[in-house]
């Protein structure tokens, strides 16, 4: 397990509090989130970190954006872990702060192992991950006792590039599927599901802003969704829910309910 050493660890250093932001929504931010984030002497944020969140950050705390977005990275990651080990030793309080939850599809990992290597004192503040956040806000519940007994979570591109998946673990019945960053590899996802045994009409959902005003929720099926989420106009950030579960949508749907709602 990753753990820092003690050993090398060196009196005048900073600390990095690695800081989960949650899907969007700065209401679902921890209590111990939002007290760092008022009391660190830099913030490094990434793209998916929304304003509401940094609305949060003390006004005299160093800004750096280190944003990634598919094939534009501010920062290349090694930039980034040397960033944070440059700043801690500068014996700054520092916040590396990222959407979701930092140990799911969110490098958190590989930024430790760089802190612990290099003798700096860190600590993990978990967030509200994309699928939990972003599927209750979208009404569709990622687990029901009459569509789904278990739920997987994937990364929709991988770390060469490629959306190489393991497709039969993807369509196994009973369960439901939650893709994050898979919006470009849509069309082939679908594609591939099928191709190995999912039925063309299941349900899929793509929601893009998930948790904050402009979410926007399309539905569809393996057969059609691409076709539905470029009509839409759909752009990333977005997250990809599979799965019997999303027939449940249309009567769950709380928060579209509640900006209706709020808009009449």
């Amino acid at each position: 397990p990753l753990k820092a050493d003690v050993k090398n660890f060196k009196p005048d250093c900073g600390r990095v509090y690695l800081v989960g932001a949650g899907p969007g929504d700065p209401e679902l931010l921890t209590l111990r989130a939002v007290r760092l984030l008022q009391q660190a002497d830099a913030i490094v944020y990434d793209y998916l970190v929304s304003d509401g969140v940094l609305a949060f950050v003390s006004p005299t705390a160093e800004r750096i954006y280190a944003g990634k977005r598919r094939n534009e990275h501010t920062l290349r990651q090694e930039q980034i872990n040397t960033l944070l080990v440059k700043l801690a030793r500068e014996g700054k309080q520092v916040v590396r702060l990222k959407g979701g939850d930092p140990f799911i599809f969110g490098r958190g990992g590989e930024e430790l192992q760089t802190l612990a290597a290099s003798g700096v004192a860190f600590e993990v503040v978990p967030g509200v991950t994309a699928a939990s956040g972003v599927s209750s806000y979208a009404g569709i519940p990622l687990t029901h006792r009459d569509h789904a007994q278990c739920c997987l979570f994937v990364t929709g591109h991988l770390k060469d590039g490629t959306a190489d998946l393991d497709w039969p673990s993807l369509v196994r019945l009973n369960q439901t599927v939650v893709i994050y960053m898979g919006l470009g590899g849509l069309p082939e996802i679908c594609r591939q599901m099928v191709a190995h045994g999912a039925s063309p009409e299941l349900p899929i959902a793509v929601v893009q802003d998930g948790s904050l005003p402009t979410q926007k929720v399309v539905i569809g099926t393996l057969a059609n969704m691409a076709g539905r989420v470029a009509q839409a106009g759909l752009k990333s950030p977005c997250l990809t829910i599979i799965g019997e579960v999303v027939k449940l949508h249309k009567e769950l749907a709380w928060f579209e309910q509640t900006k209706s709602a709020v808009a009449a």
